[in-house]
């Protein structure tokens, strides 16, 4: 999967879907799955004592989400858009934007074999 943890995304599909950003705080199931912040909120209750919550009650817990039901948001166009993988001069593999052909950050590092002679 393309998405990443701490990347910005569109939720596109169900009932939190939302033109709005939101981050990525965790990326679960080899990338089939991705919790983000304030989407999907369950309620966890606790009895007193638990670590999280000394005094006992309810705890919001974001639920993860499928991958397929977001998109990432590219910040420099301001807008969503789809991600693939492509080789820089140097050999690097690097995320970018389709649409408008934004770099998304570097995900290898390089490689003489692939770099452009």
């Amino acid at each position: 999967m393309k998405i990443k943890k701490n990347d910005l995304v569109v939720v596109t599909a169900g009932n939190h879907k939302s033109p709005q950003p939101k981050r990525v705080l965790e990326v679960r199931d080899g990338g089939k799955k991705v919790v983000v912040e304030g989407v999907a909120v369950a309620f966890k209750h606790v009895k007193k004592g638990h670590p999280k919550s000394p005094q006992g009650g309810r705890l919001e817990i974001e639920m993860p989400i499928d991958a397929s039901n977001v998109m990432y948001f590219d910040q420099a166009a301001g807008k969503p858009c789809r991600l693939g993988y492509r080789f820089t001069e140097d050999g690097a593999k690097e995320r970018y934007c389709k649409g408008s052909g934004n770099a998304a950050g570097i995900v290898s590092p390089p490689k003489a074999k692939y770099a452009s002679k």
